[in-house]
């Protein structure tokens, strides 16, 4: 990885985009340190002080502690991760929208497009919801409408603004612009919360004790990081074979290749599903002010809390957890089948006289691609359930505190990946047209 950066920054327009990238996420980090006009900072701390749940956690380390601060940038660009998966969703259920992704790089921009005003929609909705459920509690320094607007548009400005950003990276800087925004706001939290484990672990202890903490952390996030790289990159690649073709002196065809699946064919997106879902009840109860109290609605939204799980205190409350690894595993079949279709990749192989080796073209081939794809999913769901589990067990068993969990951890890593994956592309191409220029 270093050395690939270390050769990018040889190439000056390579240079000049990760220069420009690096610009871009000195301005996010600063707009993320700007107040919020009309709130009061002290009841936002004390809200987190009181709510250590996973619901807000989560949301507070996708916008960088944005939300924490309620800064200008509060809701960061969680808005445009969910009208991206809105819209994903709405292509494959709407024929006309399917249709316009198949037209190529104008159907494309139209259905950006709609991405775009699908954010700001749902960027005013979840302001509008934080100015008057948080409002209404003391958010504000003076609850009326002037100000509940103020902060609506400031909130909604400035995750628009922050799209904006990513896609000025995407078109003058390296890689995906809005997964960098989001992964450089995941980034910013892990100071605070490695000084968080500090002062639970290894502050006051001796030599001997916090330097086995500072081991056993270190392996932790080691062996996480290496298996997600594992989890990541795996993939099963399925043996084609197309047949010959005579054209008149000419043959075509003949060749051998495969079809590339990945072992995490959704992603990360069946666990944000999953903890979207599970967390939902809980935001809404926070809202109203009814998250405490007695009663079996309470003890449910305690289960569906993960600061519950794994606490050797209150082992009751975990069957949230068993309830989080089916949801887990049921959308990672759920979003696969609606992304991945072998029937289609059956017919595209068929028209181009492609075949698997032992495999008869048509229905034994659709068959064959949805049992190998079963497998797959159920293996990378295994995988991003461990993934998961293992900072939910370090957060509720030893009772650490910190929002950097497996999700965090995946997106990091592919990002990254990916980022390297596509300078390295850059300069491969900028090589070949320097050979053709000579």
């Amino acid at each position: 990885m270093f050395k690939t950066f270390r050769r990018a920054f040889q190439i000056e327009d390579i240079r000049k985009k990760i220069l420009y990238t690096f610009l871009m996420l000195i301005v996010i980090r600063l707009g993320s340190q700007l107040p919020t006009p009309g709130v009061d900072p002290s009841y936002i701390k004390e809200f987190f002080a009181q709510n250590t749940g996973e619901a807000f956690n989560f949301f507070n380390a996708f916008t960088g502690g944005s939300f924490e601060q309620m800064s200008v940038f509060a809701l960061s660009i969680t808005p445009y991760i969910t009208s991206s998966i809105i819209m994903q969703l709405l292509t494959i259920a709407i024929p006309k929208l399917e249709e316009m992704q198949k037209e190529g790089e104008d159907g494309r921009k139209k259905i950006a497009s709609f991405t775009r005003y699908l954010t700001v929609g749902l960027a005013l909705i979840e302001s509008t919801a934080m100015a008057v459920g948080f409002g209404r509690q003391g958010l504000l320094i003076e609850y009326n409408f002037v100000n509940a607007a103020i902060v609506v548009l400031t909130l909604t400005g400035g995750s628009a603004f922050l799209m904006w950003i990513g896609e000025r990276i995407t078109e003058n800087g390296v890689g995906n612009g809005i997964s960098i925004v989001l992964v450089i706001n995941i980034v910013s939290r892990i100071p605070n919360d490695m000084a968080t484990l500090f002062e639970q672990f290894i502050q006051g202890k001796n030599i001997a004790k916090g330097g086995l903490a500072v081991i056993i952390i270190l392996a932790i996030i080691l062996v996480l990081v290496v298996f997600v790289v594992i989890l990541q990159s795996g993939e099963r690649r399925i043996a084609v074979q197309y047949s010959q073709k005579m054209q008149g002196r000419r043959t075509y065809g003949g060749q051998s290749t495969h079809i590339p699946m990945k072992i995490n064919t959704a992603g990360v997106i069946p666990i944000i599903f999953a903890s979207s879902l599970m967390q939902f009840p809980v935001l809404i109860a926070t809202f109203l002010g009814k998250a405490e109290g007695d009663g079996i609605g309470s003890e449910i939204l305690r289960g569906l809390n993960q600061s519950n799980w794994c606490n050797p205190q209150n082992i009751k409350y975990s069957w949230g957890l068993i309830l989080y690894i089916v949801l887990t595993i049921f959308f990672a079949y759920f979003y696969t089948s609606i992304t991945f279709n072998p029937m289609e990749i059956a017919n595209n192989m068929k028209k181009s006289g492609g075949f698997v080796p032992g495999i008869r073209p048509g229905r034994p081939t659709v068959e064959y691609l949805s049992r190998i794809l079963n497998y797959i999913i159920f293996i990378g769901a295994c995988g991003l359930v461990v993934i998961q589990f293992v900072p939910i067990l370090f957060n509720g068993w030893l009772g650490a505190r910190v929002s950097f969990g497996g999700t965090s951890l995946i997106i990091i890593v592919s990002v990254v990946l990916e980022t390297i994956k596509q300078i390295e592309s850059q300069m491969l191409v900028r090589n070949y047209k320097g050979f053709l220029n000579r």
